[in-house]
């Protein structure tokens, strides 16, 4: 009964893929469990929490959550690499995962002063703190410089040059290392690759010398040493090995100059196992930096996101009707929409679907599109996928939303954003509360009145 998709997203363009079963989803996504209360998060009902607190709802696990940044650290460290760690705040910005993930011991990765802010609510020291990003503002800087900013990636000439001005204006010493574009294909989905040269991130590859020679040069600064992202989700390690030989060709040029490099700023982007293919290995990642930048004695640095929180976020949903009369497929029409998650409509990502209850799985499966209820064709999570014949009122569960889920979310359609829960020591908490009809238009005024 599978059916072969094409989904450019999940790995290399036009690779094709099997769409699994419930039942296959469950060996491949080991966070989740099914007992006679149905599907376990944390050994948390899940459908527990949504008749608490009804639907749509995210649930993040903190203990997988915690796993995941032990087990990374632990890869790096086995093969003997000296390693800052620095969340990707983007992926999910909510205070209390910032937290967590503080309690940790790692540092952030920023690209905005309103994250910037986040971290520095979290506790995290602002000296553990990177920012990134091409748009850096007059303020996000000043505000950046004033905190102690630990590191600042330059995306390029003209930036180092404002960024330059603004210490000296305000006597300040800038922590800067440039981001380097390596024109190296990620093999991802276009709209997330940010290492190829048609992209707006970095600087390229062949200015790096020269500019780096001229920052050594420049007021105000002091310089770290190289940078370097090429995309998210990324299952592969080849993509990963062609950027960092460049970077360590990089770090020999510069030294070869007499110019001092202490730090190789690796970016994130490893990958998910969204579908049934295997998931990006931190142990994999960690021989490559080794095998490539080891014997350079410089500081690494990693900017984990997606990896780590991606897996241990669920959205909560219940089917609103199922409409199939003169419908050659039926159509699951769920309280969820592309406002609450994002993803599918913006580039087509793939998310698993599983239904809350345990006698779902022992059902037939059936071809069934997935769909909200917002007024856009775009509104649409699955198509042609296999289900168990669901009916109105009954939950599911779409997977792997911990990452870019709610953090894009937005109200339109006039929808209030979902209720946020977290799961640590197998209990589950609210730690953010479902937003009011009256919260939508909170702020807003009209002369009219």
């Amino acid at each position: 009964m599978a059916k072969i998709i094409s989904d450019p997203h999940q790995t290399h363009i036009n690779q094709t893929l099997i769409d699994p079963t419930p039942a296959d989803l469950l060996t491949t996504h080991p966070y989740m469990t099914l007992g006679s209360s149905g599907l376990m998060l944390e050994n948390v009902s899940l459908k527990r929490v949504a008749d608490n607190v009804g639907t749509p709802c995210w649930v993040i696990g903190g203990g997988v959550i915690k796993e995941r940044l032990h087990r990374l650290k632990a890869a790096m460290y086995t093969v003997g690499l000296n390693v800052h760690f620095h969340y990707a705040v983007k992926a999910n910005d909510h205070y209390a995962i910032l937290s967590l993930i503080k309690n940790e011991g790692y540092g952030a990765d920023i690209v905005s002063f309103g994250e910037l802010s986040r971290t520095q609510k979290a506790g995290i020291p602002a000296q553990k703190v990177v920012f990134s990003g091409i748009g850096k503002t007059t303020v996000d800087i000043e505000q950046a410089l004033g905190l102690g900013i630990g590191q600042i990636n330059v995306e390029s000439a003209e930036e180092l040059a404002i960024i330059s001005a603004i210490a000296t204006r305000m006597g300040k010493i800038a922590p800067i290392a440039l981001r380097i574009n390596p024109d190296i294909d990620a093999q991802t989905h276009s709209k997330i690759t940010t290492g190829l040269s048609h992209n707006k991130f970095g600087i390229p590859f062949v200015d790096a010398i020269a500019l780096y020679a001229h920052a050594a040069r420049l007021p105000g600064i002091n310089l770290l040493g190289f940078a370097t992202h090429i995309g998210s989700q990324i299952l592969t390690m080849d993509p990963y090995r062609a950027a960092y030989v460049r970077m360590a060709s990089l770090v020999r040029a510069a030294r070869e100059q007499g110019l001092s490099v202490r730090v190789v700023d690796c970016g994130g982007g490893l990958g998910i196992a969204y579908n049934t293919l295997p998931e990006a290995q931190p142990e994999d990642l960690a021989k490559v930096i080794h095998t490539t930048l080891g014997t350079l004695d410089v500081q690494i640095a990693l900017e984990p996101g997606r990896w780590v929180v991606g897996p241990a976020g669920v959205l909560l949903s219940r089917v609103i009707l199922r409409k199939e009369q003169g419908m050659a497929v039926p159509f699951l029409i769920i309280d969820s929409a592309m406002n609450d998650l994002l993803r599918p409509s913006l580039y087509e990502a793939w998310h698993g679907i599983l239904p809350l209850s345990a006698k779902a799985f022992q059902q037939p499966l059936e071809k069934t599109h997935v769909v909200g209820p917002v007024c856009e064709s775009s509104d649409c999570f699955a198509q042609n996928r296999l289900l168990p014949r669901l009916q109105r009122q009954d939950y599911l569960a779409i997977l792997d939303t911990g990452a870019y889920g709610s953090v894009m979310s937005s109200t339109y359609n006039s929808r209030p954003l979902a209720a946020h829960v977290l799961i640590e020591n197998s209990c589950w908490k609210i730690i953010r509360e479902r937003q009011t009809i009256e919260d939508l238009w909170r702020g807003e005024l009209s002369p009219l009145h």
